[in-house]
């Protein structure tokens, strides 16, 4: 029997490979991201005010979204590279179609409609087709990057984001914005060009401010003093707040959460979930909560270290760096330490498109780490 360079013969190689390595998941990666699914379940019942036919729906949901990660777990870092334009090409493309016939919703056009079919947000697709397209750029020029590598960087990111934030959706574009400039940070950006960047993002600010909707100013202003507007703008963050704070260290017990029960919580299944959270279980629950999504941060944190392939290092590294700034922004905004933007709770609040687009990402990365070549020890 023919042996390679390693005098391992491919026969023995394929035999010692697990069931786990030959359908490209990570068990432990795996384990985590349900007890994850599961346990929000039983959070977003409660928070629903004990709706079973909501908790079945995404339930259904995640089963659609566990799917979508075992076929991408299965494609190479290599196809993945291969589809990023495409995939860019298409986001932007429904970006543009919201902008000129998008679905309303609670002042904001965000959605496209598929009659008969399915409702969806093609802002979430963009967290995903947005490092892809970055990194499959970096990839391929010499790191780390020049200025003419950046300049093109910037505007591959500014598109999609601009169309986004005039939907509006300031949070969700600062996230896809997030998720590209990590692909720049990992590619080995120098501390002197972070900082000119960040003097200048600093520089930006009162445009920003100046470009931004009056509810979204108002999210600001009430971050800094809530009982400016107790009974408006300031209710959700009182109310949160206040909901946490009742839970004390044991939480008030599961179905037990006044605030939310009695629906003084606004949003309380979608963006304020962490809120319930917090009342029914208390300190210690929502400790072990953030436990849980360190584990999940830092098993995939390890996978993409793992990774050989520039592009798939680059992708897989801003993935998990993203997930980690939905946890830390929910929670935060939550909690009163952050401005209200929107943000869900990962893999716990209500919503179908940022599920699938959520453990799509883990596919990708399932798949980054599968594709490592093997190497001598």
């Amino acid at each position: 029997m023919t042996k390679n360079v390693l005098g391992i013969s491919p026969g023995s190689l394929s035999r010692k490979r697990s069931y786990w390595e030959r359908i490209h998941l990570d068990p432990w990666l795996l384990l985590l991201l349900v007890v994850l699914i599961i346990s929000g379940l039983g959070v977003l019942y409660s928070a629903s005010g004990q709706n079973l036919d909501l908790v079945i729906r995404q339930g259904m949901r995640f089963i659609l979204a566990l799917v979508v990660m075992v076929v991408l777990a299965q494609l190479s870092p290599t196809t993945l590279q291969r589809w990023a334009l495409a995939a860019y090409a298409l986001g932007v493309s429904m970006l543009i179609a919201v902008e000129i016939m998008g679905d309303m919703g609670m002042g904001a056009q965000r959605w496209l409609v598929i009659p008969g079919v399915m409702r969806f947000q093609p802002s979430e697709l963009m967290k995903l087709a947005m490092p892809m397209m970055v990194a499959a750029w970096l990839s391929r020029r010499p790191l780390p990057p020049r200025l003419w590598d950046l300049v093109v960087c910037a505007v591959l990111i500014g598109v999609p984001v601009l169309l986004i934030a005039r939907q509006p959706d300031l949070g969700t574009s600062l996230l896809v914005a997030l998720s590209a400039v990590f692909v720049v940070l990992l590619a080995g950006l120098s501390w002197r060009i972070i900082g000119l960047l960040s003097a200048l993002a600093a520089a930006a600010l009162p445009l920003l401010w100046m470009n931004m909707h009056d509810y979204q100013k108002r999210r600001v202003l009430t971050f800094l003093d809530p009982e400016t507007d107790p009974l408006g703008a300031g209710w959700n963050i009182i109310q949160s707040t206040t909901a946490i704070g009742s839970g004390g260290v044991w939480g008030k017990g599961w179905l037990e959460g006044t605030q939310s029960q009695l629906e003084f919580l606004p949003e309380r299944h979608t963006d304020f979930i962490v809120a319930v959270l917090g009342e029914e279980f208390g300190l210690v629950g929502m400790l072990a909560f953030l436990i849980l999504y360190l584990l999940i941060v830092c098993r995939g944190l390890w996978l993409a270290s793992a990774a050989q392939e520039t592009f798939g290092r680059l992708l897989a590294g801003s993935i998990m760096l993203t997930f980690f700034i939905y946890v830390f922004v929910n929670v935060g905004m939550v909690s009163g330490l952050l401005p209200v933007v929107g943000v869900p709770l990962p893999l716990v609040s209500y919503g179908g498109t940022s599920s699938v687009t959520l453990l799509a990402g883990f596919g990708i990365l399932m798949s980054v780490h599968a594709q490592r070549r093997l190497l001598p020890r």
